[in-house]
């Protein structure tokens, strides 16, 4: 029997839904897209890596002001969508390649900037995704990620878990700011600027978008019925099912 591997997952589950992500609301605005962009205002010949771009949105907004963007995700159907939004937009400076976090395809010391947005709570292995993007970005410079995190509370924790792989089964790890801070440093990147948000997520939304199994819709409801009040307190469960997530903005930098 062949072994269905985590990248097949991620691939499968987010391949046929790469129309939905370039539409979708949640990704394509929000004020952690504008903060997470900022980074790369003045870098007019900065080399920019968008990692784990998903439909594209960080590097369709960062190419207008840099040099070049190379937009790279597993899933190639993903990138097929970028590449032909890229071209109906005259992004002419933004290239695709296809691959895994873990496993960049480019020279030590060859980026100038990193951005990533909600992509690294899918990596297999988080700390080889980031020790990564330590070794192909420039010594000083910065890299930016975005991405939901845990409030590193057990029992909210456990309830934003169970949610997330119900709804995707791809999901591997919302991980607290405390975890993240502590990975990034055994990567090697040095210092921590942190910019926190809440993002309100439409639940009927963000169901269709993932194309999420009728049943699975389902059991995400019962849990959030069942859980103590002072975890729908904390993810403002709404009646519909629409909820918040905690995101965070990581700002680090390369050593040297």
């Amino acid at each position: 029997m062949s072994q269905r591997t985590q990248e097949a997952v991620v691939v499968e589950r987010f391949g046929v839904q790469a129309a939905a992500y370039l539409n979708s609301a949640v990704h394509s605005a929000g004020a952690d897209l504008a903060a997470l962009l900022a980074l790369a205002h003045g870098k007019s010949s900065a080399r920019v890596l968008d990692l784990g771009c998903g439909g594209g949105h960080v590097a369709y907004g960062a190419a207008p002001h840099v040099g070049e963007v190379v937009a790279y995700d597993l899933s190639q159907q993903m990138l097929d969508v970028v590449a032909s939004t890229a071209a109906a937009r005259g992004l002419a400076n933004l290239t695709t390649q296809q691959g895994p976090a873990e496993r960049l395809p480019f020279a030590d010391h060859s980026f100038d900037l990193i951005l990533s947005r909600y992509t690294a709570h899918h990596w297999r292995d988080f700390e080889a995704g980031l020790r990564e993007a330590v070794r192909v970005l420039k010594p000083g410079a910065r890299a930016g990620f975005v991405d939901v995190v845990s409030p590193g509370r057990a029992l909210q924790d456990t309830f934003l878990q169970a949610i997330e792989v119900l709804r995707d089964t791809s999901h591997v790890r919302d991980r607290s700011r405390a975890e993240w801070e502590d990975c990034a440093a055994r990567a090697g990147f040095a210092g921590a600027n942190v910019t926190a948000f809440k993002i309100r997520i439409d639940f009927p939304s963000w169901i269709v978008r993932m194309n999420t199994p009728p049943e699975m819709a389902t059991a995400i409801r019962a849990l959030q019925t069942a859980v103590a009040d002072d975890v729908r307190r904390y993810f403002a469960i709404e009646d519909d099912g629409s909820f918040t997530f905690d995101v965070v903005l990581f700002e680090f930098l390369a050593p040297g």
